[in-house]
């Protein structure tokens, strides 16, 4: 069920009430036209760092600004009326204290016109995110695989494989939850991790390589759409391959103008 009322945005409260209540679905949207495509159909939106590597062609989420993330949030609250709309703090943004978080959260949320951020990060984050939830930012934590810490997590790897692990990622969710957040984020945890997770808090989690059994679940919309392949994760499924459709038409275009027949006097002033 939708949490749509007519017109209006989804709200942080309407989705924190989603807990228990419905699916949440979500995807990520860096542009204002896909906004547009997906804001009947989603519940909530994520503005996410990996536009560096969908949309730039960089290897890692590491080298996205904050200028960037500022810039795609514009974009998409531009195109979605109804979603609501979360945007992702880049490396560094955050990390330094508090009040360093504050400002470029506080930046992010005025510029943007967003509903919400996401950082990510363990326990070393929790004064972050109550410091920013009392100044009235809300926050979606994000734990398990955390992109921005691939170098000290060893790669791209499952976390909550061991008990000590889950056990670990249960502790952190519980904390976050204490601390003010509204939602939390799941990513590349093992499955019985990922339950004990959801089952042990009272927000909704949001997983993307996690489990069913998670409140909602978000994708990166190019790996639906099959239009980024230079990486293609195990949890990502391919809803359609746009990516061949697009090459047949631009081998149309390309033969027609070649030929001569495009443009054709309809096409003409």
């Amino acid at each position: 069920m939708s949490t749509h009322v007519g017109n209006k945005r989804n709200t942080i409260p309407q989705i924190k009430l989603m807990k228990g209540r419905g699916k949440i679905v979500s995807l990520t949207a860096y542009t204002t036209p896909m906004a547009q495509m997906l804001d009947d159909y989603v519940d909530l939106i994520i503005v996410g760092d990996s536009t560096g590597m969908v949309a730039y062609g960089l290897n890692s989420t590491m080298s996205v600004t904050l200028e960037m993330m500022i810039n795609h949030g514009r974009a998409v609250t531009r195109g979605a009326s109804k979603a609501c709309v979360i945007v992702d703090m880049p490396y560094g943004s955050y990390q330094e204290s508090p009040q360093q978080a504050y400002r470029n959260a506080a930046k992010v949320m005025r510029e943007t016109q967003a509903q919400g951020i996401k950082l990510e990060g363990g326990l070393e984050m929790l004064d972050t995110v109550e410091f920013l939830v009392q100044r009235g930012i809300p926050v979606m934590p994000h734990i398990g695989l955390m992109p921005q810490h691939a170098n000290a997590q060893g790669g791209f790897k499952a976390q909550g494989r061991s008990k000590d692990d889950s056990e670990l990622l249960v502790a952190q969710a519980k904390a976050f939850q204490g601390a003010g957040a509204f939602c939390l984020l799941v990513e590349g945890t093992f499955e019985k991790a990922a339950v004990a997770i959801t089952r042990a808090v009272e927000i909704p989690t949001i997983g993307i390589g996690a489990s069913s059994e998670c409140d909602g679940q978000v994708l990166v919309t190019e790996d639906v759409l099959g239009l980024f392949s230079d990486f293609r994760p195990k949890f990502a499924k391919r809803y359609v391959d746009l990516s061949s459709i697009i090459k047949e038409a631009f081998a149309s275009y390309e033969q027609e103008v070649r030929d001569g027949d495009f443009p054709a006097k309809e096409h003409c002033f």
